[in-house]
């Protein structure tokens, strides 16, 4: 790895170290809150832009953990301005936090990929009036983490990736990864490749991918539940994180504000563009640029293209969506729902995300994100 790759690296995870110690300051409701009006005032920080009109109380939500990074972040900085609020956001999986958005248990979801049309249908059973509706609000590439002492660079492609996860390349010195990496010392040892054990909408964006460029080696359809046999599972992003770190000869897939906070070296994906494509934010940014609304009315779901063979874009990318009532939102939470997710839309909360490992939402599609969020019943 690069000097300037591992500096920055670090930079990112020293910077998600004092965003956790902030948040464990912060999580149940500072008293730093100089200027302070309470949970209906319009401003309780006056060092923050964030108002607080019409939040009050508790407000649960769950779902995806790809995101929670960037929700600590939001949380904090969140309770932070508005003195009085709590937010409660448990990071699960996509599928959990869809489950518990449709049994009307949480306020919003966090959700790696966009509802299906049955759960849509599901969701007018709690959303009275009207239905769920994906807000796009978080960006980012998903990472192939490695831990392969000696090796500091790694190239792979679409195909070779699928045929590591997929059990058909076996070892580290294997050709056709040695004919990516030329010069490389790669070591005659075991690949352990590692995916999420739960319903992921990580895992059906990396299917996607796969499916995208390389269906002969990944004959699977792009589903949360990961698909192909063999492998060793992991709960959660940190989880397969946590094993790619600890274990030598180990590969698997997370957002890379993972691989940033653990110093996981992250594969180059070689796509057809002029040179491998490295996995940051900006880059991922250049790729989420080029999607479109596919989504509906309010709805917002984007169209990825996990083709591109545009320099400098990395094309492996989930954007993350806040999933709520376009219509029937709880009275009771209503307020907070529309504030804090005004807040995570607007420049304030977008603008925190590179330094955490994401990639902020292009402003075109933001500004539709914010305009529905202001009209949310």
């Amino acid at each position: 790895m690069k000097l300037q790759r591992k500096n920055g690296l670090r930079a990112t995870a020293l910077g998600a170290l004092a965003v956790t110690g902030a948040l464990v300051l912060t999580a149940c409701g500072s008293d730093d809150n100089a200027g302070g009006t309470g949970g209906t005032g319009e401003k309780t920080n006056a060092a923050s832009n964030i108002k607080c009109d019409g939040a009050k109380g508790k407000l649960l939500a769950s779902g995806s953990s790809a995101q929670k990074n960037a929700m600590d972040v939001w949380v904090k900085n969140y309770m932070a301005a508005c003195n009085g609020v709590e937010i409660n956001y448990k990071a699960s999986s996509s599928g959990e936090g869809i489950i518990a958005f449709n049994q009307g248990t949480v306020g919003f979801a966090g959700s790696d990929s966009a509802l299906k049309p049955e759960e849509v249908a599901e969701s007018k059973k709690v959303c009275k009036g009207g239905q769920g509706i994906n807000l796009p609000m978080v960006g980012g590439p998903i990472a192939i983490g490695y831990n392969v002492p000696g090796v500091e660079k790694l190239n792979l492609d679409a195909s070779t990736i699928a045929k590591i996860f997929n059990g058909k390349i076996k070892n580290w010195n294997d050709p056709a990864i040695a004919k990516l990496n030329a010069g490389a010392k790669l070591p005659d040892k075991a690949i352990q490749a590692f995916h999420r054990s739960e319903d992921s909408g990580t895992t059906q964006n990396l299917g996607k991918y796969l499916a995208a460029t390389a269906k002969a080696d990944w004959p699977y359809e792009p589903e949360k539940k990961w698909p192909a046999p063999g492998g060793q599972a992991a709960s959660g992003s940190a989880g397969v994180a946590a094993q790619v770190k600890q274990a030598e000869g180990a590969i698997g897939y997370f957002e890379l504000s993972y691989a940033a906070s653990q110093q996981i070296p992250t594969v180059n994906i070689a796509t057809g563009a002029a040179a491998p494509v490295e996995a940051t934010p900006e880059n991922a940014s250049k790729a989420i640029a080029a999607a479109k609304i596919k989504g509906t009315g309010k709805d917002l779901a984007l169209g990825l293209d996990y083709t591109t063979k545009a320099d400098g874009a990395y094309p492996i990318v989930l954007v993350t969506y806040e999933i709520v009532c376009d219509n029937g939102n709880k009275a009771d939470t209503l307020g907070t729902v529309k504030s804090f997710l005004t807040y995570t839309a607007g420049d304030e909360g977008q603008k925190v995300l590179s330094a955490a490992g994401y990639a902020p939402i292009p402003a075109e599609i933001n500004a539709k994100v914010r305009e529905t969020v202001t009209g949310l019943k």
